[in-house]
């Protein structure tokens, strides 16, 4: 087995003469078949899983979403009743959030920190299968609560109380499942920072690692920070529901805001949760097709990890309706505006890489600058609701509804789209269809906007949110939102298509397809040997 020549100016490798890559399939240790992916332990498989599990999920959640828009396409009660429309918006977010969004970023963490680190493996192998496989039994336990006495949970995704305490055995099913994927998040973020801070590659200091580690680095300290404010909160519920406590039932003397406070305690840092691996994911590829480094790495660091700590200073913003006092709302008003400054420091050095760069437009280039703009568009629009009194009249309307589709669809999903056209030739050793993939993102990109843009007219004018029935003057652009909403998902068949053709007969990717890719995933042949850097590779 000869040694891989590496390139020394990208990625600052010095190669001893030591085999990072071999070609080990052949003595790679595994099962075949189906024990092959459930036992597992091998950071790329279980990375596979988790990109897979997300992306069932997205169409799952996806199909929910659309029988929503079917239901509004027009004035009146056509297709399902109030309560199952109730249980629709429910599932839809919970399925979308910790179903699709947070697994396909564990996903890329598994793929790609080992990766791009020069690690071996995850720290805790074992353990990684272990959090993997509790994900699909909490979806089916999501999905089942469909089948139960009254239904699924139908309080919102935020599961407020009161309706939550009052509602039917689906809401246990929920809170039950809620438990499983905190106690999956929880593992995978000891995990993954027990693997950065102790199986870097020699020679990486922590302000050499690529943007990406840092993003994963921080967002897996604010998982283990708020996962179990959440299991308290929902565990609180339980108690509420079954064994006679009043925490939040004004009846025995609780306080249905109290369970407001605890859940976005959580909530807020869990939105930050989302989108940080998206911003890492498009600080790696912006400045590849670019062709020059990130402008401002220190700051893109400190930056981040502003966002994260200012995440726990801004939860009540979502509460500015539940007659908190005025220094309250006050207090709550200017931390939100401050997290918009590190947020601004990251916009601003995405667009000062691109400055004078070498620029191409592949796919996963075109999907980090979609990002970018319909990103910074939906911060825009949360400014605007950080404003106390404006957030007042827009409380609970579409325009929240457009506001988080942009920043978490516009967001972290288009960002998620571009990491795996970058990364699909490194996983599979063969290359996309580039046409399909422009194809993919021009059609998301159009249809995107004409489902959620509309809902900012919406929400301006006044129609609620999570309601089945709607007056007239809102049916034109319900109209044109649902019409994009199937648009839109019927442009992620192409995407599923694309990827299925690409891992079975796409043309051989060469080791390095990216010509301005320079962290050290590229070093390694494609696709990526079973076990990888045994030997450490030393960087410089």
């Amino acid at each position: 087995m000869s040694s891989i020549p590496h390139d020394h100016a990208a990625g600052h490798v010095v190669d001893h003469g030591v085999d990072h890559g071999h070609a080990h399939d052949e003595h790679a240790h595994y099962p075949g078949g189906i024990m092959r992916w459930i036992t597992t332990t091998n950071h790329k498989d279980i990375g596979t899983l988790y990109l897979w599990f997300s992306f069932i999920m997205f169409f799952a959640g996806g199909c929910l979403a659309l029988t929503i828009r079917a239901e509004l396409f027009e004035p009146g009660l056509q297709i399902v009743d109030p309560e199952f429309f109730n249980s629709l918006t429910t599932l839809h977010g919970l399925i979308m959030i910790f179903g699709a969004i947070m697994p396909a970023a564990v996903g890329f963490a598994n793929w790609q920190v080992p990766l791009m680190i020069g690690a071996p493996d995850m720290a805790f192998a074992r353990m990684n299968n272990w959090s993997f496989w509790l994900l699909p039994f909490a979806a089916t336990l999501l999905f089942t609560s469909f089948f139960v006495p009254g239904g699924a949970a139908a309080g919102g995704w935020t599961l407020y109380a009161p309706l939550s305490v009052q509602a039917g055995m689906g809401m246990d099913l929920t809170i039950f499942a809620i438990h499983i994927m905190g106690a999956s998040s929880i593992m995978g973020s000891i995990n993954i920072i027990t693997t950065i801070l102790n199986l870097r590659a020699p020679g990486m200091t922590l302000m050499k690692m690529p943007l990406f580690v840092w993003t994963w680095l921080i967002t897996a300290y604010l998982l283990i920070a708020v996962m179990p404010v959440l299991a308290g909160a929902v565990t609180m519920l339980l108690t509420d529901r079954h064994f006679g406590t009043s925490f939040f039932n004004a009846a025995g003397g609780g306080d249905p805001v109290m369970f407001q406070h605890i859940f976005w305690f959580f909530g807020h840092p869990e939105v930050y949760i989302m989108i940080l691996p998206a911003f890492g994911i498009v600080s790696t590829i912006i400045p590849a097709f670019s062709r020059k480094p990130l402008f401002g790495y220190a700051s893109m660091v400190y930056a981040t990890s502003s966002i994260a700590i200012l995440s726990f200073l801004v939860w009540a913003h979502h509460m500015f309706t539940v007659g908190m006092p005025a220094a309250g709302q006050i207090f709550f008003m200017y931390m939100t505006m401050l997290i918009a400054v590190p947020t601004g420091v990251k916009v601003f050095n995405w667009v000062a890489t691109m400055w004078k760069g070498s620029m191409t437009f592949e796919t996963p280039m075109l999907f980090a600058i979609g990002f970018i703009f319909l990103f910074t568009l939906g911060g825009f629009t949360g400014l605007v609701l950080a404003i106390t009194p404006v957030d007042i009249q827009l409380q609970d309307t579409y325009y929240v509804v457009a506001h988080f589709h942009y920043v978490l669809v516009a967001g972290s999903l288009f960002a998620f789209f571009g990491g795996i056209y970058y990364w699909l030739p490194k996983w599979c050793g063969r290359m996309y269809n580039e046409t399909m993939g422009k194809w993919h993102f021009w059609l998301s990109m159009i249809f995107f906007n004409v489902t959620f843009f509309p809902m900012h007219f919406l929400g301006l004018a006044g129609m609620p949110r999570r309601i089945p029935d709607y007056a007239t003057q809102f049916a034109d652009w319900n109209m044109v939102a649902s019409i994009g909403a199937f648009g839109f998902g019927l442009s992620q068949l192409l995407l599923l298509y694309n990827v299925v053709t690409t891992i079975r007969s796409g043309p051989l990717a060469p080791a390095k397809p990216w010509d301005g890719a320079d962290t050290l995933e590229w070093t390694l042949p494609s696709p990526v040997p079973y076990h990888t850097f045994e030997t450490p590779p030393h960087v410089e």
